[in-house]
């Protein structure tokens, strides 16, 4: 079977021979790249989530680029393409940071910590570049954040009108990052309080009420959308008002009431929430294994029909399947030897080439299925929302299990912490392949919609990753000497939570030592097939829809957490329902994406900086002005402030819309 040449498309015909990997170009991107990987960096270690960066890099590139000559379209989308990428691979702290909370490290050595990051993201683009044509161009896939990227570039693309929607998204998303970084300053003054919870008894029972104020959490709430933010409520109600009152019942009070329940939600239901991720995860898997197979026969076709003698339009080149093929046989050297510097001299050093050659086939073999998976999810429900977490757990399951399958289990702590270790690194690797695999097919549907050409984006993707590795390093390891992670040995009262690297490192420890809480897994999954039913039920009545991957989200995380998110989604939707209304809808809809990417964007880089005067002053607190007696005046005055400040921004993003 064989494909017919493909036309050029009228975006290419109107726009083919511009300049598009341009060296200014990538000096943008990885310019953009620094902020935005540090700020989801911050973001991930603080809710486990992540936020995307095409958008908000696309328009900063507009705005930047179009004052230098001969600047045009296909310049700004490889900008996006390096900074989106980048930004999507500091999703990796979803892992490493368990190489700390185990002892392990104590800190992120640079060139080892960039060698996972960037091995695993260059496999991740080698992969996902024979499944274009057939999940970009073959197949009819809603890739929304692609989409939406192409609008904003070809809005913005050399017209007056477009110079003034890029002026007004850029003034939306620096209004939004100063009122979110000036937040956070009055919070670390104490002039405002960042969070409040409150525990008390439920009959024989005890559960919480937390919430924040953190402009970061209602941004992403914003981003996720409705759908998502109710899902994650239903968590949130399952976890904290059904889970936790009734299993602490079952422990009799020997502490107080907030130790009491806080161990419960750690200890236990938080592996409840792992066991509806993981089922949700796999249920998903299962959903489009049929489509994912049938995308990579036809990709296969095209490369054979290629290989035939077929002559293909400037933006159906990709890169050429021997380079592909060869880029990731060459990749495995260095991960072989990244593999050997983890054991050797270790208590695993005698079992070393046993356990090189299996993670080998393991990262080959795993990461193909996974890049086929995430592109497909980015595809149809944006990357975003595609569930890279829960294949990041599916991922430690069985790296651990394999481990065990080729030395056992048991043995002396060090050598069990060796394989914990050996796990966690083994599935960095494979969480890189994920998380570029999900980023990378949405940048190549905005090249596609745009008339790119894309073996120059995939070039730019491999370009993108190469300065995500260098700027994680440093980042984390200053946010690990200023803040902690929570659960690491040395942690302070101000830790980061690093919810995602609690679970896959707890995962790998129980596998691997034999003790992981079962029991409330095995209920988890039972729970998971319920929400799975409930929202397919849901989906036949045309009801909104509670994915049940967000739900297990909302079971995992603390209520401060989640409760802001689910505000801003409700927030969100109000604007979202408000901006249909108005005459540019899309036009409208994106200023509402750009100040909720600027409420992230900018508490997470103050935060990064805040984190810089914490380990230069020694302090938790080094802005503090006020003391403990000032507490009460901060929750009431710094509410009112934050509800003001909301207010305001939005009603400044409907005069920008209108």
């Amino acid at each position: 079977m064989t494909q017919p040449t493909v036309a050029p498309s009228p975006a290419s015909a109107a726009i083919g021979g511009l300049p598009e990997l341009t060296v200014r170009g990538i000096v943008l991107g990885g310019v953009i790249t620094l902020l935005f990987t540090a700020a989801n960096a911050y973001l991930g270690l603080k809710v486990g989530l992540t936020f995307a960066t095409s958008i908000p890099a696309a328009v900063i590139s507009m705005a930047v680029l179009r004052f230098l000559p001969g600047s045009n379209m296909l310049e700004n989308n490889i900008v996006q393409t390096i900074a989106s990428a980048a930004g999507t691979l500091a999703a990796i702290v979803f892992v490493l940071p368990g190489l700390v909370m185990i002892g392990w490290w104590s800190g992120f050595p640079f060139w080892t910590t960039s060698a996972i990051t960037a091995t695993g993201g260059i496999l991740g683009v080698m992969f996902s570049v024979p499944l274009r044509r057939a999940l970009v161009v073959g197949d009819d896939l809603p890739y929304p954040e692609g989409r939406a990227a192409a609008e904003v570039l070809q809005a913005g693309s050399n017209t007056q009108t477009g110079a003034k929607e890029s002026e007004a998204g850029l003034r939306v998303l620096v209004r939004g990052s100063i009122v979110s970084a000036l937040f956070a300053i009055l919070t670390q003054m104490k002039l405002a309080a960042a969070e409040a919870a409150t525990w008390f008894r439920v009959g024989s029972g005890a559960t919480g009420i937390a919430g924040g104020l953190s402009f970061a959490l209602f941004g992403v709430g914003h981003l996720v959308g409705l759908s998502v933010g109710l899902a994650q409520l239903a968590g949130l109600i399952t976890g904290w008002f059904i889970l936790l009152p009734f299993l602490t019942a079952q422990h009799p009070l020997s502490v107080g009431v907030e130790e009491w329940a806080g161990t419960i939600f750690r200890d236990d239901v938080r592996f409840f929430g792992a066991g509806v991720i993981g089922v949700a995860a796999i249920w998903t898997l299962l959903k489009i294994a049929g489509p994912v197979v049938g995308g990579i026969r036809s990709a296969l076709a095209a490369s054979a029909a290629r290989a035939g003698g077929e002559t293909l339009a400037l933006e159906e080149r990709d890169l050429p399947i021997g380079i592909v093929a060869g880029g990731a046989v060459a990749i495995l050297v260095p991960i072989a030897w990244l593999l050997w510097s983890v054991l050797a001299g270790g208590p695993l050093a005698g079992s070393a080439l046993l356990l090189i050659a299996g993670a080998l086939v393991f990262v080959v073999v795993v990461g193909l299925m996974i890049a086929a998976v995430t592109g497909y999810m980015a595809g149809l429900i944006g990357a975003s929302n595609s569930p890279v977490s829960g294949i990041g757990i599916l991922a430690v399951l069985a790296a651990s299990l394999l481990l065990v399958g080729l030395v056992g289990r048991g043995g002396a702590p060090e050598q069990t912490q060796a394989l914990v270790a050996y796990a966690l690194i083994v599935t960095g690797i494979v969480f890189g392949i994920a998380t570029i695999a999900n980023d990378n097919l949405q940048d190549l549907k905005t090249g596609q919609l745009v008339g790119a050409t894309p073996w120059k984006q995939q070039v730019a993707l491999v370009i993108g990753v190469i300065f995500g590795s260098i700027v994680i390093a440093p980042v984390l390891d200053l946010l690990q000497t200023a803040f902690g992670f929570a659960g690491a040995p040395g942690a302070g009262p101000n830790a980061l939570a690093a919810p995602q690297a609690g679970l896959i490192s707890a995962l790998a420890q129980g596998v691997l030592g034999g003790n992981l809480n079962w029991s409330m897994l095995g209920w988890g999954a039972v729970a998971g097939v319920i929400f799975i039913a409930l929202d397919g039920l849901l989906g036949r009545a045309g009801r909104l829809r509670l994915p049940p991957l967000a739900v297990g989200i909302g079971i995992y995380l603390p209520m401060a957490v989640i409760l802001p998110v689910t505000i801003g989604a409700v927030v969100g939707h109000l604007y979202d329902r408000w901006a249909d209304r108005t005459r540019d809808a899309e036009f409208a809809r994106r200023l509402g994406v750009l100040v909720a990417t600027g409420m992230i964007v900018g508490e997470s880089l103050w935060q990064v900086v805040f984190a810089g005067i914490v380990a230069a002053t020694g302090s938790d607190a080094p802005l503090a002005v006020v003391g403990p007696a000032f507490t009460h005046i901060a929750l009431v005055g710094g509410t009112i402030l934050f509800l003001t400040l909301v207010w305001w921004l939005y009603r400044g993003t409907r005069r920008e819309a209108a």
